[in-house]
């Protein structure tokens, strides 16, 4: 999903019809729902991370390297 992602910005940046791609992300994220909702009705009660945590998660896993952090795409 983060190649879609970063292929709608990618168009959108160089001005071009982004339309396709943009679509193809809107399914991925349906998609995503639907399968959460899945698991949720299978009794699935954790908390579920979000980009908050794996910012979190990144700035521990780098140990206050930051020029390990830059080098991330």
């Amino acid at each position: 999903m983060a190649d879609v992602e970063a292929s709608v910005r990618d168009l959108v940046e160089r001005d071009r019809d982004c339309t396709e791609r943009a679509l193809a992300q809107m399914d991925l994220r349906r998609k995503i729902n639907l399968l959460i909702a899945e698991w949720r009705a299978a009794g699935g009660s954790d908390v579920l991370p979000d980009v908050r945590d794996r910012v979190r998660l990144r700035a521990v896993k780098t140990g206050g390297n930051p020029a390990r952090a830059a080098e991330r795409p």
